[in-house]
């Protein structure tokens, strides 16, 4: 099963997102082999990031969620949401 883990920043909290962004991607990559994909979201200028995007192969809702519960930007306090949606791909084949 694959889900969607969208994860909202809290405002004027780049400080923290910077701050912990090499813990982030070292354990991003620790955990490369359930990652389909993952980046921040960005303002429609792309010049400012409000968020995280993370889709990942996992057993269950609650493995997907402990995943998000993980992960060090959420252990620092920078989000304001995360949302967790079950996902089908269905393109590219």
């Amino acid at each position: 099963m694959m889900y969607i883990i969208y994860c909202i920043d809290k405002p004027e909290h780049n400080e923290i997102r910077l701050q912990h962004r090499e813990k982030h991607r070292e354990w991003l990559n620790s955990h490369v082999e359930k990652i389909i994909g993952s980046g921040p979201l960005l303002n429609g200028e792309g010049t400012a990031v409000f968020g995280s995007m993370i889709i990942i192969e996992a057993g269950s809702r609650q493995l997907a969620e402990e995943f998000a519960a993980a992960d060090p930007y959420s252990k620092a306090g920078l989000f304001k949401n995360v949302t967790i949606t079950r996902w089908q791909k269905v393109l590219p084949i």
